[in-house]
């Protein structure tokens, strides 16, 4: 039985100003965020993880190559990994979207068509580019355990496959910065062993 991981890249720039980025260049890790990953490299160090993926932007890659360095492993670099196509949202603050469209989450979990017209990829989308590489990990890293390092809601694309989560359970759901979401796999099927998995010293923390 094998272990998917993902883990939600560190704290960026981007989630301190509150700025939906997208896939915008150039937005690094914070300081607190490469703490958050070389702690969470010292966690993985004791699961017996054989392969890392990561999203090709900065941030989470940034993420991985510290996990990577930490455990002797190179990083792959899968776009199926990679944050949301923000269309014409990119780089605009979550206040002024939500003053202007409402509550834009909430409409992209529940599919409303007014975010494919503004450019923004669909969660539909987004579920099917990541059941895709977790095909690809089942085929190709068979009994192994492998971390994907990504964005927050590739992971919940994944979630929202496991387990039964309405559109307001995803809206509410905070993937933390640099924590593990935990599935096991067997025979193609899946559970959830872990979720927001991290360092015990954040647990008092703001996420």
């Amino acid at each position: 039985m094998g272990q998917i991981i993902f883990l939600r890249h560190g704290q960026a720039k981007n989630n301190v100003e509150r700025v939906l980025a997208g896939r915008t260049k150039g937005i690094p890790l914070t300081e607190t965020g490469i703490q958050q990953a070389q702690h969470t490299a010292e966690l993985l160090e004791h699961m017996n993880i054989s392969a890392i993926y990561s999203s090709p932007i900065q941030r989470a890659k940034h993420t991985a190559e510290i996990v990577g360095e930490h455990n002797s492993i190179d990083v792959k670099i899968d776009d199926r990994l990679i944050e949301l196509d923000m269309g014409k949202f990119t780089g605009v603050p979550y206040d002024e979207i939500f003053t202007s469209h409402g509550n834009v989450f909430m409409k992209f979990y529940n599919g409303e068509l007014e975010i494919a017209h503004n450019g923004v990829e669909t969660f539909s989308e987004v579920k099917k580019r990541v059941l895709g590489i977790v095909d690809h990990i089942i085929e190709n890293h068979p009994d192994e355990n492998v971390v994907l390092v990504t964005h927050m809601d590739p992971i919940k694309a994944m979630l929202s496959t496991v387990v039964d989560l309405s559109p307001t359970n995803l809206f509410e759901l905070i993937i933390a910065n640099a924590s593990l979401n935990i599935f096991r796999e067997k025979e193609c099927k899946f559970s959830l062993s872990g979720l927001n998995v991290m360092h015990p010293s954040r647990f008092d923390q703001g996420w």
